[in-house]
């Protein structure tokens, strides 16, 4: 299974850059960079952080799908 997720396009869509972002979450910048690119998985806490500074549930965040 993979888990995706619409971090890049909800961050753009806030005007957050990377830095922003990582800074109200409580990660570096790198973390969020590597999120977007599809390398790292968030931890459970990270998901949640980001689903509430969206203000949107983790469910419309990260979803999760099989490999190909």
């Amino acid at each position: 299974m993979l888990l995706t997720n619409r971090v890049r396009e909800l961050r753009a869509r806030f005007n957050f850059t990377q830095g922003e972002l990582a800074e109200r979450v409580g990660v570096t910048r790198q973390t969020i960079v590597s999120l977007e690119k599809g390398s790292y998985t968030p931890s459970l806490l990270l998901a949640m952080n980001i689903a509430e500074e969206f203000k949107m549930p983790i469910e419309e965040i990260f979803t999760k799908e099989d490999e190909k």
